[in-house]
């Protein structure tokens, strides 16, 4: 193979522009890349060669020539600064995750990665991929795997006290913590990425990711205008810099204003300048049971759900707030219903909200074991009894706190008495 190798000039890489084909241009590149000068010129050559040749091995979507690159290069990473390899690695890793599919295939690769700097007492860039494997193994649903990598990797990195990778990682243990429910650590983590991002400048895209952060937690909380804020301030970041995850903001602020009961607000803010580029299913999903929960129709609303099934039931985040908004649509519907009855059959009450019987049931009997209202299942005839509401008897309060002050004499009588003996 060393005779085949072409010099590393700029002649040999406009050659490769200029090929018929990318299997041309590929092979002409990885000719240059075989060419054994290590002269400062060959080394700039070089580097160039293999950023075009990653781009057209994405294009080609190989990413197993990928990987093979990136060993390949080893001998290489030893003639460069550790800056030009840490660039040239973690390019290259973001090449391959541009090739749909290809999960697992970046995991093993960054476990490879991984070794390779221990061996080389790389510590830097060590680090770096270790942050991207524990993102991938996050995605991957490879929870306690990632939550043991991150645990070791952010003690380190505090005592180096790398702030903006801390902020990366302290951003990734508060999105796993999410995954895993557990709250109280996701927001101490965010708290954690919010005091490290204060002490240094923060890019806008990562500025945006803490906020998108931010407003999800808030969300989880309830307190779903803070979280419109939030959510809003990630979509301003990710808008000015054509980011995609503009798209996912710009969908939960949306999601704030139905659950705050203000959905005729979604379509203004449809209709706004900046959210006239992201038309499409997202926006469209949520416009959906924007109208469904301004008419009070659960029909609407399942119809939505099926419509939109990818947009609404495959986002954990809003499949989460919307099943409490259906649950609660569902009760204040059931309660209007069944208010001027004292008797009704269950399949009368199934048909007026236009759901089925077994539905409906379920629901009468969580809402009576729930004290939405007192009643009973006739289940032997289908009838839901509804009974009214007991009349609490104001004597029983009056008494407890008489009671209560009888006690309270007592008690000062007591403290009295024991002073003029003492």
């Amino acid at each position: 193979m060393s005779s085949s190798y072409l010099p590393a000039t700029t002649d040999s890489m406009v050659q490769a522009l200029e090929a018929k084909n990318p299997a041309e241009a590929i092979s002409i590149l990885y000719r240059i890349l075989e060419n054994p000068s290590s002269s400062p010129e060959a080394l700039r050559t070089k580097e160039q060669a293999i950023t075009n040749l990653s781009d057209l091995l994405r294009q080609e979507k190989r990413a197993e020539d990928l990987r093979n690159l990136l060993t390949q290069l080893r001998p290489f990473f030893s003639l460069i600064p550790k800056a030009k390899t840490a660039k040239i690695v973690r390019g290259i890793i973001d090449t391959v995750a541009k090739i749909p599919g290809t999960s697992e295939l970046q995991i093993s690769l960054c476990k490879e990665m991984v070794q390779w700097t221990r061996a080389e007492k790389r510590t830097f860039l060590r680090q770096r991929v270790e942050a991207r494997l524990a993102a991938l193994l996050m995605e991957n649903k490879e929870y306690s795997e990632a939550l043991t990598l991150l645990s070791g990797l952010v003690k380190e990195v505090r005592r180096l006290d790398d702030k903006l990778l801390l902020v990366d990682i302290d951003l990734l243990e508060s999105k796993l913590h999410f995954s895993l429910r557990n709250l109280p650590k996701a927001k101490a983590a965010l708290t954690a990425a919010r005091t490290a991002a204060n002490a240094i400048y923060v890019p806008p895209a990562q500025q945006g990711t803490i906020d998108l952060q931010s407003g999800i937690l808030h969300a989880e909380e309830k307190d779903y205008k803070t979280a419109y804020s939030y959510f809003f301030e990630a979509f301003e970041a990710f808008n000015a810099l054509e980011d995609p995850r503009a798209v996912f903001s710009l969908k939960y602020m949306l999601l704030c204003k139905i659950m705050v009961s203000q959905a005729d607000d979604v379509a203004g803010i449809i209709a706004s300048k900046a959210s006239l580029n992201y038309m499409g299913p997202e926006l469209d999903a949520m416009k959906a049971v924007a109208d469904a929960h301004s008419k009070r129709s659960l029909k609407f609303f399942e119809t939505a759900l099926n419509n939109y099934k990818a947009q609404l039931e495959e986002d954990p985040i809003v499949h989460r707030h919307l099943s409490s908004l259906y649950d609660t649509l569902l009760e204040q519907n059931l309660c209007r219903l069944i208010e001027p009855f004292s008797r009704v059959e269950i399949a009368h009450v199934a048909e007026l909200i236009e759901l089925p019987i077994d539905h409906v049931e379920k629901k009468l009997s969580q809402m009576i074991l729930d004290k939405k209202f007192a009643g009973t299942l006739d289940q032997g005839a289908g009838c839901l009894i509804i009974f009214d509401d007991p009349k609490t008897d104001a004597i029983f309060p009056a008494t407890l706190e008489t009671i209560a002050n009888i006690g309270k004499v007592v008690d000062s009588l007591y403290l009295r008495s024991a002073k003029i003996m003492a």
